[in-house]
């Protein structure tokens, strides 16, 4: 006999499981809590069902957090459930929809007992790859955020400051640029960039980090933004120049925690081996075969 546990777990109440059979009937039930006691608790709950404890798949709508750790740690396979699947299976059993923490225990229980060989269990990284992994997720997320405020800053540069796209539109990055964003800063609207001073703009891209060709960017940009352009009123251009201001701070704190979360994975970590390097080929040993030598 085979068994398949559910756990519908909660950031407030606890989490709810259900422990089915291979003919889907409910064989045990609880509430713990996401502590050690809950833990043991569970453990105890499937290692009573099961002489063969570490056999019994759990199936939960999340791969993260502490409990999904915990349990791995203790050598449970789980399987993590998308919860649009999970909702998909819900409507299938129920077409209200209706649904509460002990029947979603049970329905996650019963989406592995159906279709085990759809949902493979996670796999157990060592404490080394969890933590790479770990901040190649948070890269990801970063990058992401940086884009999407990336996009917003576009979306509303467009509206009334197209100089401020162009301007960077022929470098690497536009106004991901830290030049472009240290420039914008200082001059969120035409008409303030139209006011600028080389020195003011030299000045903000040597603190942006240039340090080649910075004569030939004032000039370049002092020229560009005096270039005569649409507007919008000037009520309405201030205000959109404040609304740009604000997502350029945003912005810049998205940069800054890519930039150091990218630090961090570049940086030896005493917790994390190097890789040995790996020759091209497989090293050659000394031949005994005529004329080896010769060749």
């Amino acid at each position: 006999m085979r068994y398949f546990a559910g756990i519908d777990w909660s950031d407030t109440s606890g989490h709810a499981v259900a422990v089915i059979d291979t003919h889907g009937h409910v064989v045990a039930e609880a509430h713990i809590e996401e502590s050690p006691e809950g833990v043991a608790e569970l453990l105890r709950l499937l290692s009573g069902v099961s002489r063969r404890r570490r056999s019994i798949p759990v199936a939960i709508e999340t791969s993260r957090g502490l409990l999904v750790g915990t349990l791995r740690a203790h050598g449970q396979p789980v399987c993590a459930i998308n919860p649009m699947s999970a909702a998909r299976y819900r409507t299938r059993l129920t077409p209200s929809r209706k649904k509460s923490d002990p029947s979603d225990a049970r329905l996650l229980a019963n989406i592995i007992r159906g279709d085990a060989h759809l949902h493979r269990a996670l796999w157990s990284p060592s404490p080394q790859a969890g933590a790479v992994n770990t901040l190649a997720r948070a890269h990801l997320d970063a990058v992401r955020d940086q884009r999407a405020l990336a996009n917003r800053l576009r979306s509303s540069l467009r509206e009334y400051y197209p100089s401020a796209l162009s301007a960077w539109a022929h470098l690497p990055d536009n106004i991901l640029r830290p030049e472009a964003r240290a420039v914008l800063a200082l001059a969120p609207t035409p008409t303030r960039a139209a006011r600028l001073t080389q020195r003011q703009i030299a000045t903000a891209l040597t603190a942006a980090g240039r340090r080649r060709q910075v004569d030939d960017h004032t000039a370049r940009l002092y020229a560009h933004f005096r270039i005569r352009t649409l507007r919008q009123p000037p009520a309405v251009e201030a205000a959109m120049g404040a609304r740009t201001a604000a997502v350029l701070g945003q912005l810049d704190q998205a940069c800054r925690a890519t930039d150091a979360i990218t630090t961090h994975l570049q940086t030896p970590s005493p917790h994390i081996p190097r890789p040995r390097p790996i020759s091209a080929s497989p090293a050659s040993e000394p031949s005994s075969a005529p004329g080896s030598s010769a060749r």
